[in-house]
């Protein structure tokens, strides 16, 4: 039996890829009829290992992805450690005098909301079922989820990067022409960005030819509007909008989580790699509005009554959290879920902003409480995943427009500016976080702790 396994493993094909795929059947072997209870230390610490990876690959923060692996270890009868990062994860799981540690990694960090409630509802189910469940059972769930496809074609990505942005222009204070052009450029942008992730194009290229295209596409929508109506060159400034669908909401938001939970790894990995994106993105954006003479002016005032502009925010944030969500691979009910959720916070952060004089940044805090609150109560109810709401409802507060004001006026060398623009968008960026820290404080006793 032994020598027949032996060849079966020998038989398998290995991975090409530069991050070699694991054959995961390989720890099942013979011995896939056996109950996971009764299986060998290193067929447990597989999945507890799988799981986690798969969570990570989720785009989730190292404190759910620890937890649900420590959920499947109890179960499995073992104790478990993990050290997460952003990609990769080193654990090691004990049983008695035993022990068996494992290095796994991704290839890159991407975010999929819908996959990852399957997982914590596997989980869940795992707690219940998990002692009758055998290796095979559980792998072959395992598997199911892992090949699902993605629930939107890059067209329907387009155009909830269109319909995000759009929304997103109108929050700043852009009017029709702003949003429409913003529609194209975003929608043409995150079109072709979701065609090289989907051909698993490197990250820096899909940033730098999905920013281009959209704000070139930007251009030509507002010159094609100017020859057929009379308008201001100051409509220009809405191609700052056309860019904002590359903002890295899950990284940002989750670093912030890590670090409060002394997750120190995880959490500067994931700042990391959000500060990367953002100063790829906005040096793109900057490099092709110097060459076709686009400037970041403000934009023409609305004239609208203050209770108009109330009614039209609430639809408008429903809108942009909605289309950032699908681009997070939300299902349609998950993204209305989370819509309404940032349509109540955001409308509650700009009136506050607008109305009340409190500082942007003490106004996204009080946003991203109540984000937070509501996520809370809601995500329970619902069984949805609390950052799978959290994070597009406040991703909507992520001050875009001041990160590139910032890096545009650097480049300038007017540092006095860019300096100013640069602690606008830190401070409201470190307050998003806070916010959702002490929403998760004050409602999630498991959290609450250090344990």
């Amino acid at each position: 039996m032994e020598e027949k396994r032996k060849k079966k493993i020998k038989r398998a094909p290995l991975s090409k890829h530069h991050h070699m795929s694991i054959r995961w059947d390989e720890f099942v072997g013979e011995s896939g009829d056996v109950l996971a209870i009764d299986a060998s230390l290193k067929e447990k610490t597989a999945i507890v290992g799988r799981i986690g990876i798969l969570m990570l690959a989720c785009g989730t923060g190292a404190w759910r992805v620890r937890d649900s692996m420590n959920s499947i270890a109890r179960v499995l009868g073992l104790t478990c450690t993990a050290d997460v990062g952003l990609v990769s994860i080193e654990y090691t799981c004990f049983e008695l005098d035993q022990s068996y540690t494992q290095t796994l990694a991704l290839a890159t960090s991407g975010v999929n909301t819908s996959k990852l409630t399957e997982l914590e509802n596997f989980v869940r189910e795992f707690e219940v079922h998990g002692r009758q469940m055998s290796l095979a059972d559980i792998h072959y769930l395992l598997d199911g989820i892992k090949q699902r496809a993605g629930l939107y074609r890059p067209p329907i990505l387009g155009l909830a990067a269109g319909l995000a942005c759009s929304a997103f222009v109108f929050l700043l204070g852009g009017g029709i022409v702003e949003m429409f052009c913003a529609f194209i450029g975003a929608g043409v942008g995150n079109y072709l960005r979701a065609e090289m992730n989907r051909r698993h194009i490197t990250l820096f290229a899909g940033i730098f030819v999905s920013v281009l295209v959209a704000c070139l596409m930007y251009m030509c929508s507002f010159r094609l509007l100017s020859l057929l109506l009379p308008l201001s060159s100051r409509h220009e400034a809405g191609y700052i909008g056309a860019m904002l669908f590359v903002i890295p909401g899950f990284p940002f938001i989750t670093s912030g989580l890590d670090i409060a939970k002394l997750d120190m790894r995880s959490g500067l990995e994931r700042m990391a790699h959000a500060l990367t994106i953002i100063v790829v993105a906005t040096l793109v954006g900057w490099l092709t509005a110097m060459s076709i003479d686009f400037r970041p002016e403000n934009f023409i005032p609305l004239t609208l009554a203050p209770w108009q502009l109330f009614l039209l925010r609430l639809p408008a944030s429903f809108c942009g959290v909605f289309g950032f969500s699908l681009m997070f691979n939300s299902s349609p009910k998950l993204a209305a879920t989370a819509g309404a959720l940032g349509m109540i916070a955001n409308t509650l952060r700009l009136e506050l902003v607008e109305f009340t004089h409190v500082p942007p940044a003490a106004g996204a805090f009080i946003g991203a409480l109540v984000a937070g609150l509501l996520a809370s109560s809601i995500g329970k109810k619902a069984g949805y995943p609390r950052i799978s709401l959290t994070v597009p409802a406040i991703v909507i507060m992520v001050p875009g427009l001041y990160m590139y004001r910032a890096v545009y006026n650097i480049g300038l060398t007017s540092i006095s500016v860019g300096a100013y623009w640069l602690t606008q968008a830190t401070l409201i960026v470190i307050a998003l976080p806070l916010g959702l820290i002490a929403a998760r404080i004050l409602t999630d006793p498991k959290w609450r702790y250090s344990s």
